[in-house]
């Protein structure tokens, strides 16, 4: 651990994004006013980050019929509490960040983590001008009406979207977010068992536009390629207004690369980090089962963002791709034939300062590190 003289004090911020492949952690300092990269972690292992899909209340009685739980069959919790405590996936994980923050030499001990994507609900509301106190209720009752779970289980929140003409000063514009409460304190008690604090929770989209696009105000979006789903956010004026998800990814490529190269399953991922490596070799034309549907994705998505009220007009200027199989060449090749704008890979890094020898490294994990980066970033 390091140490710092009382006259030398740097305030810490690190950010730990865990998600379904393990755990990723940053923690920087601030340097003259800057970001500095104090230290990394990643720890890869498969991670069950489920939770009930049956509803949990936040008090119930201990003697009231417990529901099956649609994920395992298992008799489900009936509240909240019940379900932390009997939670052992807690102490669990909580013992793997505890591993991976002595082995990276954690220095400090507040943290801003992020809530996987699938379970956050993310909306922008256009409403006419109320009292502001009127707003969460209001806020609320809208987003009952879109999701499935009921609204009094869900912690939900919103910030106003500043306007940019006369024409968007005639409403206000919310960006709402929503998350289960129950997510919320599984989250919150890995945590805690780890002995660190927890300062925020936030969504994957605020964290991955805060590393990757920062205060750039034109219309952009993110290609988040993970091992098994691809999701996509619109980012205008560095707030990320849309998210969309398809069911493609890193686990796709490798299915591919396996059936049309006869390569073993056990060695097709070394495999594809060695084309992407390399950069050239392979043919988009093996992979369009995987590349035409996301390219259809992001225009569709682009068409859907800018028919919305006040958005006409604009004009998209960057596709940035960022996830652990966003570096498999073939992606970025494919829709830069497709888009007439920039396309690539993001460097969640450019933020940060760092020691020059280090570039290669970094570079190398960067596009598995945009969450947490961004998350550390919070405070800057």
């Amino acid at each position: 651990m390091c140490t710092m003289s009382l006259f030398n004090r740097q305030e810490s911020y690190i950010g730990v994004d865990i998600g379904a492949h393990g755990i990723k952690l940053v923690e920087l300092k601030k340097t003259k006013g800057r970001p500095q990269l104090w230290t990394y972690g990643i720890l890869d292992k498969e991670l069950d980050i489920h939770i009930p899909t049956t509803p949990i209340s936040v008090s119930q009685s201990a003697s009231a019929p417990r529901p099956m739980d649609d994920r395992s069959g298992a008799i489900a919790p009936t509240s909240i509490r019940d379900f932390i405590l009997n939670e052992s996936r807690v102490n669990v994980y909580a013992n793997l960040l505890k591993k991976l923050i002595k082995e990276a030499r954690v220095s400090g001990k507040r943290v801003t983590s992020s809530l996987p994507v699938s379970y956050v609900f993310h909306a922008v509301l256009n409403l006419p001008h109320v009292e502001e106190k009127q707003l969460p209720k209001i806020v609320e009752a809208e987003v009952a009406k879109m999701i499935s779970r009921p609204a009094d289980e869900m912690q939900i929140v919103f910030q106003k979207v500043p306007p940019k003409d006369e024409k968007q000063k005639k409403y206000t514009t919310l960006l709402v977010t929503a998350a289960p409460k129950v997510l919320v304190a599984f989250y919150t008690s890995i945590f805690t068992a780890a002995g660190l604090e927890l300062q925020e929770l936030e969504t994957e989209a605020f964290a991955l536009a805060r590393s990757l696009v920062g205060k750039d105000a034109t219309v952009s979006m993110i290609v988040d390629v993970g091992a098994e789903r691809t999701n996509f956010f619109i980012v205008d004026n560095g707030l990320p207004m849309t998210h969309r998800s398809l069911n493609l990814g890193g686990n796709t490529i490798d299915r591919i690369l396996s059936e049309q190269l006869g390569i073993e399953s056990s060695i097709v991922s070394q495999v594809k980090k060695d084309v992407s490596y390399v950069g050239a070799g392979i043919s988009p034309e093996l992979f369009m089962s995987f590349l035409d549907p996301l390219a259809k994705e992001i225009q569709y998505s682009f068409d859907l963002y800018l028919r919305q009220t006040g958005n006409e007009g604009k004009i998209p200027e960057k596709i940035i791709l960022t996830g652990g199989a966003s570096v498999f060449p073939v992606l970025a090749t494919h829709l830069s034939t497709m888009f007439k704008m920039k396309i690539f890979i993001g460097d969640p890094w450019a933020r940060t300062i760092y020691q020059a020898g280090l570039k290669p490294v970094l570079r190398d994990i960067g596009s598995r590190m945009a969450v947490s980066i961004g998350l550390a970033l919070r405070h800057f």
